[in-house]
Parts: structure tokens; sequence; C-alpha cells
């Protein structure tokens, strides 16, 4: 009995002193970018909540992959997480053929700490300003027109293969080094279409280097709240977003699970905070380690499905 009564207080005990010493934040991109921007809004305000250093450490590569391998294999009592996104938590399980850690197995959710749009972009020499014009020009010319990606396999290659599937259109796929050459080839009219981030977009959009017909969530920003959705812009059930996520090991201790994603969802609900990812094109969330679950399955689910539609080959 005395055995049984330590073992129910041990977890209790845990939470109420964690931590106790630094917390390592994993980031699977380079400084800068908006994963980036998202930890150093994160790492600071748990630093302050808990009197403990959190560190942002920037680990890139793989597509993720390599921040992710190292959450995965570390030691699971909450002092390294990851800050990881749709690639290096749902997409890579499909385009990755040795990717060296499950994430449904191998990670503990805490929170999803925020998601973005992407937008519909067109160069204004394309003859159409709305979405179901730009349905109509394609429908017209099947295999004529292009869109530029980021690369294979990132988001707005995949976006624009969910548009393809359920807008019914026939569009060529032109993949970039990254998200800076495809948007300059956009601009040139080399490339007509592309699916970038609210982030990088809005610069160019606001020029009129480029015009924007739609946002690619469930709802629209309010970086751009003039922007339809796909969905209201006649594209049914499509749904693209990126997104930004914490996990933990697997066996990390439910109690410092619960703990963290109390914090940061707190962190994402604190007005200022909020305020200021919201004009940069950021939609803060905050769930709970379950909801978290339940949005990576699906997550997985649901871009294996639309990547072997698009018969796309992991790598």
């Amino acid at each position: 009995m005395v055995i049984s009564i330590f073992a129910l207080g041990a977890p209790v005990a845990l939470a109420q002193t964690y931590p106790v010493k630094p917390v390592r934040l994993l980031v699977p991109t380079t400084p800068g970018g908006s994963v980036d921007t998202l930890a150093r809004a994160i790492g600071p305000k748990l630093t302050e909540r808990w009197g403990q250093q959190v560190i942002v450490d920037n680990r890139p590569g793989a597509g993720g992959a390599i921040a992710g391998d190292l959450a995965a294999k570390a030691q699971p009592d909450g002092y390294v997480l990851l800050l990881g996104t749709i690639a290096s938590l749902a997409t890579n399980v499909s385009l990755q053929k040795k990717l060296p850690y499950d994430p449904m197995k191998d990670f503990a959710p805490v929170t999803l700490v925020a998601t973005q749009n992407l937008m519909l972009l067109v160069h204004p020499s394309v003859p159409a300003k709305s979405v179901k014009e730009l349905v109509r020009f394609a429908k017209s010319q099947p295999g004529k027109l292009s869109f530029a990606s980021a690369g294979n396999g990132t988001g707005s290659h995949l976006s624009g293969e969910l548009f393809k599937q359920l807008a019914g259109v026939d569009i060529l796929h032109i993949p970039y080094k990254g998200v800076a050459p495809a948007m300059v080839d956009v601009i040139s009219g080399q490339v007509a279409i592309n699916f970038p981030s609210i982030l990088s977009a809005l610069p160019h959009v606001r020029s009129g280097r480029t015009r924007a017909l739609a946002v690619t969530g469930a709802k629209r920003t309010r970086a751009a709240p003039e922007l339809p959705t796909m969905r209201e812009a006649g594209v049914k059930g499509y749904e693209s977003m990126t997104w930004y996520g914490v996990v933990a090991p697997a066996a990390t201790p439910q109690d410092v699970v619960a703990k963290l994603s109390t914090e940061v969802a707190a962190i994402m609900h604190d007005p200022a905070t909020h305020e200021r990812l919201s004009k940069d094109g950021a939609d803060p969330v905050g769930s709970t380690p379950q909801e978290f679950a339940r949005f990576m399955q699906s997550e997985i689910e649901k871009w294996r499905k639309v990547i072997r539609a698009a018969g796309i080959q992991p790598s």
C-alpha cells in the first residue's frame, strides 16, 4: 500500500516542480522563418513564467527530420521539446521512405500552437479575378497553366495538388529550390500560379506584383480579411494550412505534458501575443494534447491520400 501511495504521488510532485533546469525547444528550420518566429515568441514567455531558461535550438535539415529524430530519442522528461511543423509531424510520413521516427508513436502531442493560411496567387496577366474564373480559364486550356512551389512535397506543392484534385483542373507543377525563387518567377510572369504562405505573399500582393484570389484555410485570416477561403470561393472540401505544434518524447509523464500544454496555450491566448502573431499572418490556437493528437492523425491521413493521388513518390 505504501508503494502505491508513493507511485500515485510521484507524478503530482513532478508536475509541481517541473521544470527544475533549462528546457531545450528544438526548431526544425533555420533562424528567421515562421517556425523560428513562433519559437522565439514562446521561449521567452515560458522563461518568464517558470524562472527557467527555454533555449531555442535550431536544427534544420531533411525536411524537419533531423530535429524530429533528436526530439524522439531524447529523454522523456520534458526537458527536450520539438516545435514541429506539418512537414515534420504529418506529410513526411508519406514523403520520406526512411523517416527515423513515427509522429504518432514516438511523440506525445502537447498543443497545436498556431496555423497559417497559404494564399492562391496569380500573376496579374492571368485573366481571372476570382477562383471560379481561374478554374474556368484553366479548364479552357488544360496543361498550359503552371504553378510554382518551394519544392517537391512542400506545402505550396501539396496545396496545388489538392487544388488540381478538388477543382478538376490540369495545371503543371514546377518545383523550385525554396520560396524566394518560386516567387520571383511568379512575379516575373514565368509561372502563372503560386500557393505561398500568407507571410511570404502579402508584401507582393500589396505592391500589386501579384493578385491574391483566396486563402487556403478553413476560415478567413485577420491579416487579409477581404479574401475568401477556397471553400467560399467555390472549391468544395478545400482546406490546406501550414501549422506548428509542440510535442515531447512519447514516454513523457502525462502531468508534465498537461502542464506544458496549459502553459503554451496560455501564451497563445495572451492578448498581446495573439495580436502580434495575427498581424504577421499566424492564427494562434493553443489546443489540448487530445485535440492535437486527433488533429495530427487526421492531417497524416489526409495528406497521405493527396500524395498518393498525385503520384508523388517518397524519396
